[in-house]
């Protein structure tokens, strides 16, 4: 993609990369869009360059992602929809969800506290864009009707590797043999 310079047409919401930190980038600013890949924008703004969730996409004149579910009529967080969320996060380096990389662990739900926890890792324990991850994943569960707290616990044992991916996403990866 080619950089974009573009005028912000409401306030959005935004993490600092890699820091994860929270940030709100306020109506009428010039960022400048500097990749578009899964979904959620990378954006350069006041020497800072930040997230924007593709649900908010319309904040800089893109079609917003619509993460649509229907509540459930027995009131519980319904973990299918949980586990539907994860998959429209996708790595920021590589355009693949996380669930097909592997790097979903655990879904635990504990309907009495409607709170979700997840156990998840990332594809090097090093990986800068861990607190974005985090991030993400806070963000698109807890769009699940029901759910009040999503609890990210990073996890590292075991350690990631490739064959956890899914096949399909060691094909689009170029990584099967």
């Amino acid at each position: 993609m080619q950089q974009k310079m573009v005028n912000t047409l409401r306030e959005v919401k935004a993490r600092k990369v890699p820091s994860g930190e929270p940030k709100i980038i306020p109506k009428g600013e010039f960022v400048n869009i500097t990749q578009d890949l899964g979904g959620n924008y990378t954006v350069t703004w006041q020497g800072n360059m930040l997230r924007i969730d593709g649900t908010d996409g319309d904040a800089i004149g893109r079609k917003p992602e619509k993460l649509d579910f229907p509540a459930p009529e027995d009131g519980q967080i319904s973990e299918q929809q949980v586990w539907d969320a994860l998959e429209t996060i996708y790595d920021p380096e590589i355009p693949i969800n996380l669930v097909s990389l592997g790097l979903i662990y655990k879904v635990d739900i504990d309907q009495d506290s409607s709170r979700v926890n997840i156990d998840m890792t990332l594809t090097a324990p090093g990986c800068g864009m861990g607190p974005v991850l985090v991030g993400d994943v806070e963000y698109r569960v807890s769009l699940v009707p029901n759910v009040d707290k999503v609890n990210v616990n990073l996890v590292f044992d075991p350690p990631w590797s490739r064959d956890m991916m899914s096949e399909e996403a060691q094909l689009e990866a170029g990584v099967f043999f």
